[in-house]
C-alpha cells in the first residue's frame, strides 16, 4: 500500500476510535463555542462591533485550534506510549510518517468541525463579519497556526507520561490563552504583558488569523515568531521522539 493509503486508513480508525468517546469529541467542539457565547455576546460593546466581534471570534478558533492540538498529540501520544499496542505499531513495514499524518489529518478535520459553531453564533448573535474568500484566507491561515501547537502536543507526549502530560497542558493552554490575548484582547494588557505576549505562539497565531482575515499590516515578529516555534519544536520533537525510541528498542 502507498503512503496516502496507509495514512487515509490510519486516520479512518483514529477518528473511530476518538468517535468511541463521545465525551471528548463533545468537549472539543463545545468548548470554545461556549466561551464565545458566555464571555462575548453578552457585552454589547464587543458584540456589537464588527471588528471587535470578527477579532473575538477568530481567538476563540484559535483557542479552538490549541486546546484539540495540545489534548489530542500530548494526551494521545503520552496514552499510547502506555500501552503495549503502540511499539507493536512501531514494529510493523508501514512507515511511520503514515502514523504522523494520519494523526494530523483526524486532529485538523475535528477542530475544523470545532470552528463551525463559532462561525455561526459569530455570525447570528454578533455583528462578525467576513466574505466567504475571508473565511477561506482564514482557515489556511489556522491551518500554518496550529503548527506550533500540534508540534507542542508532540513533544508534551514523547516527554512526559500521561498523569503529568494532564496537568503540563492544562497550565500550558490556560497560559497561552490568557496571555496571548485569546480571552481578552491585548490593548486591554499592561506594557509589560504585552511586551511578552508578543513572542507567544498564541498572540502570533491570533495576529496572524486576523491578519488574514481583515487584511491590513502584520508585525514582522508575528511570522517570524510562527515560523521559529515551529523549527524550535520541530527540532525538539524529533529529539524527544528519537530518545522515546532508543529508551524502549535498543
Amino acid at each position: 500500500m502507498s503512503v496516502a493509503s496507509l495514512t487515509l486508513l490510519h486516520a479512518k480508525y483514529s477518528l473511530l476510535e476518538t468517535m468511541r468517546v463521545p465525551v471528548s469529541v463533545i468537549g472539543t467542539i463545545v468548548f470554545p463555542a461556549l466561551a464565545l457565547l458566555f464571555f462575548v455576546v453578552p457585552q454589547s460593546a464587543v458584540a456589537q462591533n464588527e471588528q471587535y466581534a470578527t477579532e473575538a471570534v477568530i481567538s476563540m478558533g484559535v483557542f479552538a485550534v490549541m486546546v484539540g492540538s495540545l489534548f489530542s498529540f500530548g494526551l494521545g501520544i503520552s496514552e499510547n506510549r502506555e500501552k503495549p499496542w503502540d511499539p507493536y505499531l512501531r514494529t510493523l513495514p508501514a512507515p511511520g510518517i503514515a502514523r504522523v499524518l494520519a494523526h494530523i489529518f483526524s486532529t485538523g478535520l475535528m477542530t475544523i468541525v470545532a470552528l463551525v459553531p463559532l462561525v455561526i453564533i459569530g455570525r447570528l448573535l454578533t455583528e462578525a463579519r467576513a466574505t466567504p474568500l475571508e473565511l477561506l484566507y482564514g482557515l489556511l491561515a489556522i491551518i500554518v497556526a496550529a503548527l506550533p501547537f500540534m508540534l507542542m502536543g508532540i513533544c508534551i507526549g514523547y516527554a512526559l507520561s500521561t498523569k503529568a502530560a494532564i496537568a503540563v497542558i492544562q497550565i500550558a493552554f490556560f497560559t497561552l490563552a490568557f496571555a496571548g490575548g485569546l480571552f481578552l484582547p491585548p490593548v486591554l494588557f499592561p506594557d509589560w504583558l504585552n511586551a511578552i505576549s508578543q513572542f507567544l505562539p498564541s498572540r502570533q497565531a491570533r495576529d496572524f488569523v486576523i491578519w488574514a482575515v481583515q487584511g491590513g499590516e502584520i508585525e514582522p515578529l508575528t511570522w517570524l515568531g510562527l515560523l521559529g516555534w515551529i523549527a524550535l519544536l520541530l527540532a525538539l520533537a524529533l529529539v524527544l521522539f528519537r530518545r522515546d525510541e532508543g529508551r524502549r528498542f535498543r
